[in-house]
């Protein structure tokens, strides 16, 4: 297994769409999907695109344990976090329900900032695992929030591009300057990839 590079926001291989996989149980693919978890834990994510290791293919990678919600989410938001390290490929996201929630995401491809984004609260992800069996979830709150975020990878799409208001875009550093009015845990919660 190998720590790969991760992309940054501007490089190309963030901007374009990624390829479906043909094989999921190729050599290459699991050693992918390797090198993906050893460079996500690394880097202290909840969760990683191929794209983002420089490899446009249709693969995330998160995990949204109890452990890795934010401190200071809302119920609602921490409700269903519960999803193991998971790995799908070729993706499907279904939305279950109108309702959005804010919350504050970071990127490990942009480094140093978070910003609040809008997500559907439900969703049903379905893909393929690394065995190559379908696979279908249902998921809330921050388990959805996650996949959401990953997916979008998928789609060369980063989170600021969601965000309704560019003002909610900051540095970490940043973020105790806002007392009540942003949460105060903003520089502890995890990235998503």
């Amino acid at each position: 297994m190998t720590i790969r590079k991760i992309a940054r926001m501007g490089h190309p291989v963030l901007l374009q769409p990624a390829q479906p996989v043909e094989d999921p149980k190729s050599p290459e693919i699991r050693h992918l999907v390797a090198d993906m978890v050893e460079t996500m834990i690394d880097a202290n994510g909840a969760g990683l695109a191929a794209p983002q290791v420089h490899e446009p293919l249709q693969i995330v990678i998160f995990q949204a344990p109890p452990e890795r919600v934010p401190e200071g989410t809302e119920a609602d938001e921490a409700f269903d976090h519960t999803a193991p390290l998971t790995v799908l490929i070729n993706p499907r996201i279904e939305i279950l329900t109108e309702e959005r929630a804010l919350g504050w995401e970071g990127c490990l491809s942009v480094p140093g900032m978070r910003g609040l984004v809008p997500r559907p609260t439900r969703i049903r992800y379905s893909g393929l695992d690394i065995e190559g069996n379908a696979m279908s979830r249902e998921a809330r709150g921050f388990h959805a929030r996650v996949v959401c975020h990953e997916c979008d990878h998928l789609e060369g799409i980063l989170y600021p591009q969601r965000m309704d208001n560019l003002k909610d875009l900051i540095f970490e550093t940043e973020g105790r300057h806002w007392g009540g009015d942003r949460p105060s845990d903003i520089n502890k919660s995890k990235d998503e990839g």
